[in-house]
């Protein structure tokens, strides 16, 4: 792990954003008619999941979600949706030039290249212009205005991103849980990512388990009805509590610690989402934050995979997206052990280097310009 990694990843959101990676009612919010008719495929009508020994759909094996798809359309697009062929294979040139970019004079480290990356998020599993199917303009909404208490967490946030980004952490906690390993694309909603895309699904009588390639986190799921846990208990992959509705796998999920949100949403920590983010501790109420995520078999080799995110203290309105899992085919594929160090070596010298710095700039006849 480097600051490397840590300033790709940041590279990366951007770039996610713009052209390529990356509803249940709460609160007396209704389903909207996207996310209603995105559940509404002609492959869910027609095609029958095979079941289990005990009569629930089978949704078991291992799945991967790299997809070409941005998460958000670019603006470029306007309302289109749906891409032409032409279209399609711009977009699919367009990532692989970014994938393949030299290293830039202000950035001469470069990005990590195709030999990091999935392959799979070259191609162009469907043409939608978006992962978000709802609102219908393939939007994240606009956040609601922040308290000044939150407006003040969110700048501590990112002047400590900052220091961070220029080498010089004032503490460990300003490197973010990526850099630290504690958690990354395991936590939902499951988002595509640059590498590790693969999930495994595991069912038993009442109980379904997620388990995530990246940092290898596995969700215990219940499926007897049981409350959630009380909101004194925050957890990382949140309190997730699971029904079928017909074919529909649907988790529920409370409780997540505020780092642990989309985009640090509880903490008003940014305006959509950030790799780099420092956890700067921060009053606020992760109770409003509410994850809804449907899985539906609609093919022999594909899961529906649905989220919808709700947080009215955060954004206007609650919005969905829906990433296709494909299940990997190889009887003898199997999800090994991701291997993260927790940087105990590094946070002291990223700490040290800072230091260094710190004293090169207070020199005599230097500057912070220098």
């Amino acid at each position: 792990m480097s600051l490397r990694f840590l300033t790709s990843l940041g590279v990366l959101a951007v770039v996610t954003a713009v052209v390529s990676l990356l509803a249940v009612s709460v609160a007396g919010q209704a389903p909207s008619a996207a996310g209603k008719a995105a559940r509404s495929t002609p492959a869910a009508k027609t095609w029958t999941p095979p079941r289990t020994p005990w009569g629930d759909p089978d949704l078991q094996g291992i799945y991967n979600n790299a997809t070409s798809t941005p998460l958000q359309r670019p603006s470029k697009f306007g309302e289109k949706d749906v891409l032409s062929d032409e279209e399609a294979e711009a977009l699919q040139e367009q990532l692989t030039e970014s994938i393949d970019a030299a290293p830039r004079p202000d950035y001469p480290t470069g990005n990590y290249n195709d030999f990091w990356f999935d392959p799979r998020r070259r191609e162009v599993r469907d043409k939608r212009t978006s992962l978000i199917v709802d609102p219908p303009d393939g939007r994240i909404p606009p956040l609601v205005p922040l308290s000044p208490e939150r407006e003040k967490a969110r700048a501590a946030a990112f002047e400590a991103n900052r220091r961070f980004l220029d080498g010089k952490p004032g503490v460990w906690t300003e490197a973010d849980n990526a850099l630290r390993c504690i958690s990354r694309t395991d936590r939902p909603p499951y988002m595509p990512f640059a590498y590790n895309s693969n999930f495994q699904i595991f069912q038993g009588p009442g109980y379904v388990a997620i388990a995530t390639e990246m940092i290898h986190s596995t969700r215990m799921i219940p499926l007897d009805g049981r409350p959630h846990l009380g909101q004194n208990i925050k957890n990382w992959l949140g309190d997730t509590r699971a029904h079928w509705e017909g074919n529909t796998l649907v988790l529920e999920s409370t409780n997540f610690r505020t780092e642990a949100v989309y985009g640090y949403a509880a903490a008003g920590y940014s305006t959509n989402a950030s790799a780099t983010v420092a956890q700067t501790p921060v009053a606020a109420n992760p109770g409003t934050y509410h994850l809804t995520e449907r899985f539906t078999r609609v093919a022999p080799n594909v899961i529906q995979y649905e989220f919808t995110i709700s947080d009215p203290e955060t954004w206007t309105r609650p919005w969905t997206a829906m990433i296709p899992w494909n299940k990997i085919d190889d009887p003898n594929h199997q999800v090994y052990e991701y291997a993260c160090h927790e940087d105990n070596y590094d946070a002291v010298h990223l700490l040290l280097g800072g230091r260094i710095r710190e004293k090169a700039e207070q020199a005599p006849g230097k500057g912070s310009g220098d």
